[in-house]
């Protein structure tokens, strides 16, 4: 008796079509949108029949939302706030850095670029030496209408001091013109004891010879650096009280005290 042939299985099976699962999925697919439908329905139909209910959902929804654009909108705001207050930290610290403070930098030993000074700074800066080496009622004077007076102050030994401030460059050296101008009104005006002009440049052979006969002290950029670093002298030391007098009464009545000595 002959044994039944055994069928030899493919060697490529081809994977055969499921009813069942294909059923089974759309029947989930039709559950799912079934209990989503009923969803909306009962949700609708509570808002029909409880409005105030629904009026509190909606409400909800829009002061969440709201909520949601107002913080967007408020960290946008500090944003370009925290951008402005860094623009303006750094322009400041840009200006600070521009602008000569000549108070600060002599108080500090910082060395002045007195070239770099305007007139109204340079005039601080020497009123602030004035200050730093004992000088009372120290005041900046200078401006239209000051009469030649930038710089006034009370030195240690209780002299009125009368300071002219000329920013010069250093091939625009003082005149006997501009000498004269302050020594017209440094005594008689503004009652000195010790008249003195000080520049950042130095005195023509002319000026010098001015300042020498009427008694007004000379402090060219050499001696102003000396002054500034506490080397040199100060420029009320250079003229003795019984001198300053004589000095303004030689002003006032026109003698030549040069030609006297």
């Amino acid at each position: 008796m002959a044994a039944p042939a055994r069928r030899t299985p493919s060697t490529n099976p081809r994977r055969a079509f499921d009813l069942r699962s294909t059923a089974l999925f759309f029947v989930l697919l039709a559950v799912v949108v079934s209990v989503l439908g009923l969803a909306v329905r009962t949700v609708a139909d509570a808002a029909e029949r409880h409005p105030g209910w629904a009026l509190v959902l909606v409400l909800l929804a829009g002061a969440g939302i709201a909520g949601l654009g107002r913080r967007i909108h408020v960290a946008r705001a500090a944003r370009r706030a925290a951008a402005a207050l860094d623009e303006a930290a750094t322009e400041a610290a840009e200006a600070l850095e521009r602008a000569p403070v000549p108070r600060q930098r002599v108080a500090s030993g910082i060395d002045i670029d007195y070239d770099a000074l305007d007139a109204a700074e340079f005039e601080a800066a020497v009123a602030f030496l004035c200050e730093r080496d004992g000088c009372s009622a120290v005041e900046v004077v200078g401006g239209a209408g000051d009469l030649g007076a930038d710089v006034v102050a009370v030195s240690p030994e209780g002299w009125r001091v009368v300071i002219q401030c000329k920013r010069y460059g250093e091939s625009h050296r003082v005149g006997s013109q501009d000498m004269q101008r302050f020594g017209g009104t440094c005594f008689t005006v503004h009652e000195a004891d010790v008249a003195v002009l000080v520049t950042t440049s130095d005195f023509t052979a002319p000026a010098a010879e001015y300042a020498e006969q009427c008694g007004i002290v000379c402090v060219d950029r050499q001696a102003l650096l000396s002054w500034a670093d506490g080397t040199g002298a100060l420029p009320w030391e250079a003229v003795q009280g019984v001198e300053t007098v004589e000095t303004a009464e030689a002003v006032e009545t026109g003698r030549d005290i040069g030609a006297e000595r």
